[in-house]
């Protein structure tokens, strides 16, 4: 039985509402995404794109990592407007899951020779350390699967509203500063569910991060269930569990269940909490099926109860909450000590953009200098692990020879920039060349600028570059120019942090995209300008004057 009963009317399985009440409930009962693989290697990479039915194409598609592209040409402003099939181009976004962030040489050879083959060479690391291949043809798809898949690759549930890929620390089981590596229960949990028709079918999507890392990278009080490493008082390490994170257009930090999770223990949480969503989450309302509503509805209290008696059958320990993040910059980048004697090199490629030829060049570097693992990160960034010390000033020197910055400037190392409008379909504006573009500008007009700072770009109200949480937040919008013409611009969000505070909207603050370098440099000026020592620019915009923030 429920604690208590839910409003009627959303879509709830666990209290007998099993009738679809939207497009997309009704796609799924119709058929389990999963089962669109056949048909995929079947019938429509024989018969060609016209042969796909609808359904597949915008819906059950996603189940293995495939997007149809925005079709070239579509301004900003038609994206509400036109209908799918007018905005598709014949082309998929296809999404390689990484799950840990982990590569060996064999792997990232594998995605390489599949951009330069069948991608046009492209390739994006994202946010959730995902690579993102573009021009994809649906004919091609079957051979990409099968040169993936030969080294351990998937896309199985990249997208879609299923287990996306687990989020770890890249420097998991090598950190000396770790609390607990997480690699073995992200392995786990990836065996037993990924690609079960247990959980294919959940309300939306369901994003997962484990980690012991001191410095918190998988950044997990945003993250749809999360672990996070901890040791409790009788000196054992495990994990404490945090539930109902996310950001979109209602952005809420996970909450903690204040329990202790054993490391044998984390797959059949993980499960638990991941079949309350399934069985009790909205499916009535798109914009209402995260986790992160359900939670909000319940509380952590209510949610670990059911947790424990229906879903688990045992009762979890409290334990003790994880310590601040260790550095101002919850990052990789740099050179750094391993436990082991060697180091690792983390680098940053300018929001996350690189390519098939830079992918082989980071892979023969890898093996040249290190064991030829290779770790992608939560921002858009790559490390290079097991590098002797001596040897680390040369691999630094060899991939800033093919722009790939070790030592970047804080501009560089903390933008990060969503799709955008190149390719996505929900975008507005660019995102990516704006974010390159503004890298260089404000590293030409601010040389000094060393503070942390964060800069995330998006296309769109979705947030899938995590605005709300940095510390200049760029939404895309159109906005009217000095000339009263429609242009690309954002609108701002200034003194986000993760764990913090989302944030702060300025009333009518926004920018036009060819204005954003002027407003962030003056903005950045005044900062430094009216700061105190060590004060942070998250906590210099919650006190300065609205007009020092315009």
């Amino acid at each position: 039985m429920p604690p208590r009963q839910q409003r009627r009317g959303e879509g709830q399985w666990a209290l007998g509402y099993r009738e679809p009440l939207n497009k997309n409930e009704e796609n799924k009962k119709n058929d389990d995404g999963l089962n669109v693989r056949d048909r995929i290697v079947d019938i429509y990479s024989k018969a060609g794109f016209d042969s796909i039915d609808p359904a597949d194409l915008r819906g059950r598609f996603r189940w293995y990592g495939l997007y149809t592209q925005r079709r070239p040409g579509i301004d900003g402003g038609k994206t509400a407007i036109l209908e799918d099939e007018d905005l598709d181009d014949r082309y998929f976004m296809m999404r390689v899951r990484i799950d840990g962030g982990q590569l060996s040489p064999e792997q990232l050879r594998a995605i390489a020779d599949v951009s330069t083959k069948y991608a046009r060479g492209t390739a994006d690391l994202t946010d959730r350390q995902n690579i993102q291949l573009h021009w994809v043809e649906i004919e091609s798809v079957p051979a990409i699967w099968e040169t993936l898949e030969s080294v351990g690759l998937s896309t199985t549930e990249a997208c879609g509203d299923t287990p996306r890929v687990i989020l770890g620390c890249p420097l998991a089981g090598i950190d000396a500063d770790e609390v607990i590596d997480a690699t073995p229960q992200i392995h786990e949990i990836n065996e037993r569910y990924i690609g079960s028709p247990e959980f294919s079918n959940l309300p939306r999507k369901f994003k997962s991060a484990l980690s012991g890392c001191t410095a918190q990278c998988t950044v997990h009080e945003i993250n749809d269930i999360a672990f996070v490493g901890v040791v409790n008082d009788d000196g054992e390490k495990g994990y404490d569990i945090w539930v109902g994170g996310g950001l979109s257009t209602n952005p809420m930090f996970g909450k903690r269940l204040g329990a202790f999770v054993r490391p044998d223990q984390v797959h059949e949480v993980w499960a638990g909490v991941a079949g309350i969503f399934r069985d009790y989450g909205y499916r009535r309302l798109r914009h209402r099926a995260r986790i992160k509503f359900l939670m909000n509805d319940w509380g952590p209290e209510r949610f670990r109860e059911l947790l424990e008696k229906d879903y688990l059958g045992y009762a979890l320990p409290d334990g003790p909450a994880p310590g601040a993040p260790a550095g101002a910059r919850r990052d990789h980048v740099g050179i750094r000590p391993q436990r082991d004697g060697n180091y690792y090199v983390g680098f940053a490629p300018k929001v996350g953009r690189i390519n098939g030829e830079l992918l082989h060049v980071i892979a023969d570097l890898a093996q040249e200098y290190g064991s030829g693992r290779v770790r992608t990160t939560t921002e858009q960034k790559m490390v290079i692990l097991d590098v002797p010390e001596e040897r680390t000033e040369a691999l630094a020197a060899d991939l800033e020879a093919n722009d790939l910055q070790v030592r970047p400037s804080t501009f560089r190392r903390q933008t990060m920039a969503c799709t955008g409008i190149e390719f996505c379909k929900l975008a507005i504006v660019e995102t990516k060349q704006r974010g390159m573009d503004l890298i260089s500008e404000l590293e030409e007009r601010l040389p000094d600028f060393e503070e942390p700072l964060t800069i995330n770009i998006n296309g769109c109200p979705n947030s899938c570059a995590r605005i709300q949480v940095a510390d200049i937040g760029l939404k895309g919008q159109l906005v009217t120019d000095a000339d009263g013409n429609q242009v690309e611009g954002y609108q701002i969000h200034l003194g986000g942090s993760i764990g913090g505070a989302f944030g702060k909207k300025v009333r009518g603050l926004k920018t036009t995209a060819d204005e954003l370098p002027d407003y962030v440099e003056r903005v950045l000026r005044r900062f430094q300008k009216q700061k105190t020592d060590g004060e942070s620019f998250a906590d210099w915009v919650q006190r300065a004057e609205q007009g020092d923030l315009a």
